[in-house]
């Protein structure tokens, strides 16, 4: 287990109150966020310094040391490339992550959802984009936030995403500002850059009504590259998006639709950077603040660098399964990698020999690779770590996260949930 680490991350504080809404609608639309945030118990303050050991299972904890490592290392890769870094917030959901990937400037991020947006506006955020098509049940809200903030920014691939936005003007002073989604590849949101309604999308934003929305430039995910093997693979497919983004926004500016900015992220895309992407003006990588399996596997960084693992114990000795039972279940620890995984569900630090093989709700089987099980080296009680397949899911099943350095809890992280 990865116990380095220098103390504490002086977490930053949410504030109690929501700020600047400016209408009652506004207020309402922010209020129930920000009351939890202010509100909420902060649970496992008494685990503060105990050791990893000690904690009730399963628990999530990160390596302080080695996540702060993970940011220092990106934050530096896109100052070489001459880029800004919007670091997607997704996978930890929290101020103190945050913090970390924006060297604690508070600036520029990206969130999925509008219950992380609120929770970090009401931290002190206001450079915040909404990486999801904008939802047209959920604009009331989003229009709060764009009223509230100095820059809140949605995505929009089709028409009616931009129609939605004319409806709901966000008054004097105020413009939507808007990204355009492309999709080069990944086969999710965004509309294809050779697609000729692409254009004409592009100019309607910028043009059909400047007093109210605003392109603010163009934005396309690298999810293809978790379909790689190899990180030339990986760099391939970022080439290829980039170019396709800088061809786009060429053509845009050939046909005198101003777009500034031009951003493409994924972790994998973003640890192993191509010169092409020094053309680009920003990055959002997000899953880097603390790896997993998945990308040590696709090559994207070490063994060392994965910052979490999931704690569990031995409760039961089943001899005549040649398993033992650990408290560690499909709650608190995700089920993406079987198949993938020789060992399985994650792997056991330390422990190349067993295999998760089993996860039920709150129960998860380990056996053998090979051979009969030695039980005498895993008395009921033991403390085994998992290293996770996917960290994204597997931190979205904890509600607190137990911080370390030197074997000791030295800060608790409180992720935002919902949507």
């Amino acid at each position: 287990m990865d116990a380095a680490g220098d103390g504490g991350l002086g977490a930053p504080q949410a504030p109690g109150a929501a700020p600047g809404a400016s209408s009652p609608a506004d207020a309402a639309a922010l209020s129930g966020e920000t009351e939890a945030v202010a509100s909420e118990p902060r649970p496992g303050s008494a685990w503060l310094g105990r050791r990893l050991e000690e904690l009730p299972t399963p628990a999530l904890a990160v390596a302080e040391a080695t996540a702060r490592r993970n940011a220092e290392r990106m934050r530096e890769r896109c100052r070489a490339l001459g880029v800004r870094l919007r670091p997607h917030v997704k996978t930890h959901k929290t101020l103190e992550g945050a913090a970390l990937a924006t060297g604690g400037t508070r600036r520029g991020i990206a969130v999925s959802t509008l219950a992380e947006a609120r929770f970090f506006a009401a931290a002190g955020f206001d450079d915040i984009l909404y990486a999801y098509p904008v939802p047209g049940a959920r604009l009331r809200e989003c229009a709060a936030l764009a009223r509230r903030l100095r820059a809140f920014q949605v995505l929009l691939d089709s028409p009616a995403g931009l129609a939605l936005l004319r409806r709901r003007p966000l008054g004097p002073g105020k413009r939507w500002l808007a990204w355009l989604k492309l999709d080069c590849g990944n086969g999710r949101a965004g509309v294809q850059p050779s697609d000729p309604g692409a254009l004409e999308l592009a100019r309607a934003i910028a043009e059909e009504a400047p007093d109210e929305v605003t392109l603010v430039g163009v934005y396309a995910h690298c999810g293809d590259t978790y379909r790689c093997g190899s990180v030339p693979e990986i760099q391939a497919v970022a080439r290829a998006t980039t170019t396709a983004v800088l061809d786009f926004v060429a053509t845009l500016r050939q046909a005198g639709v101003p777009c500034p900015e031009a951003s493409i992220g994924s972790t994998p895309s973003c640890s192993h950077p191509v010169p092409e992407m020094a053309r680009l003006t920003e990055l959002h990588p997000g899953n880097y603040i603390f790896y997993d399996l998945q990308q040590t596997l696709l090559g994207c960084c070490r063994p060392e660098d994965v910052a979490l693992r999931v704690l569990t114990r031995v409760v039961g000795h089943y001899p005549r399964r040649n398993q033992l039972l650990v408290d560690c279940g499909w709650t608190a620890l995700s089920l993406h990698g079987q198949g993938q995984l020789p060992t399985g569900f994650a792997a056991v630090e330390g422990h190349p020999e067993l295999r998760l093989v089993g996860l039920t709700q709150e129960h998860g089987q380990l056996e053998p690779a090979a051979g009969p099980l030695d039980f005498g080296r895993f008395p009921v009680g033991t403390v085994l770590a998992l290293i996770p397949f996917h960290a994204c899911a597997t931190a979205a099943m904890h509600p607190v996260y137990y911080v370390h350095a030197e074997g000791k809890v030295v800060a608790l992280w409180h992720p935002v949930r919902g949507w």
